[in-house]
């Protein structure tokens, strides 16, 4: 029999982990926040709860999703609380980019009250976890790694353990740190080329091709191409908060990050422009700005 899944948080990355675990047939149950998420997966064939308990109480394992710290604090200690459930047994799966201190915080608590937490984050973007098209990197007990294997096969095309509780974590800030530059690579490549008379689509087709490509070409490219930012599947605001996370842990190793302190400034100047609700592509906007280049409305020079 497949356990039963719960997921705290159904926004971008969410909604879709939950619409791809009830097409593998699990039975998922959900709570947001915000009512029109949890109205949107029960006409997908899911369960409503109305709190963090009550998806703890009906479920095996519960996957949260999260935009915050103070997020993760509520989820796990606030009224209705997991911790409250009284569910000893229970497996949660964190999969948000988070500070280690809330990750281990949340940790504790939960230890107190009986229930395994595993630090899972997740490499990929909105659009990629609709596809199945993400990978989890799972830390914390082994075993208990394993015996949510087919849980991540419902989430993610690949799932790899790295190590004791934590280790996910710090594996996801580098995987972050290279989606940061790799990003705006990208978008610094596109304006050049453009600038330079040469049509955005055949970039995107010829460098995709070619040695100079990346997984952040391939997958924010055709963005940039139609400069189409509207519909995000991961939001510059949120992507702020994952560089201040990164920049912070780097600083507190002495580790010098070059590359991501430059590439910030674009984020932060995407901030400036109002573009906050966009997705992060639109740093490519930031930098047609910065090089005096403006697009005919087809979307030429």
């Amino acid at each position: 029999m497949k356990q039963k899944v719960g997921i705290i948080g159904l926004g971008i990355m969410g909604s879709a982990m939950s619409a791809n675990l009830l097409k593998a047939g699990f039975q998922v149950t959900g709570y947001d926040i915000v009512p029109e998420r949890v109205k949107a997966l029960v006409e997908k064939n899911g369960v409503a709860a109305t709190s963090c308990k009550e998806v703890a109480q009906k479920t095996d394992v519960v996957i949260t999703s999260l935009p915050s710290n103070e997020a993760l604090h509520e989820v796990v200690l606030g009224k209705d609380s997991l911790s409250e459930a009284g569910k000893s047994g229970l497996v949660v799966v964190e999969t948000s980019t988070l500070t280690l201190e809330a990750k281990n915080e949340a940790y504790e608590a939960l230890k107190r009250a009986g229930v395994e937490m595993l630090d899972c984050p997740l490499s990929g973007t909105g659009a990629q976890a609709a596809r199945r098209d993400i990978v989890v990197y799972a830390s914390g007990t082994r075993k208990v790694c394993e015996d949510c294997g087919s849980v991540f096969d419902g989430i993610a095309r690949a799932n790899y353990y790295v190590g004791e509780f934590g280790m996910g974590t710090k594996m996801k800030f580098v995987a972050n740190l290279l989606v940061t530059i790799h990003n705006a690579s990208a978008a610094e490549a596109f304006v050049l080329g453009m600038k330079a008379g040469l049509d955005p689509e055949l970039i995107y087709n010829v460098i995709s091709d070619s040695a100079g490509s990346s997984r952040m070409f391939e997958v924010r490219g055709p963005l940039m191409v139609n400069a189409s930012y509207d519909q995000p599947t991961m939001k510059v605001e949120l992507h702020q908060k994952d560089i201040k996370i990164i920049s912070a842990f780097a600083k507190e190793l002495h580790c010098p990050t070059p590359l991501l302190s430059t590439s910030a400034q674009l984020y932060t100047s995407a901030l400036a422009h109002g573009w906050a609700k966009r997705d992060t592509a639109s740093i490519c906007a930031v930098m047609e700005k910065m090089a005096g280049f403006e697009r005919k409305k087809d979307g030429t020079r």
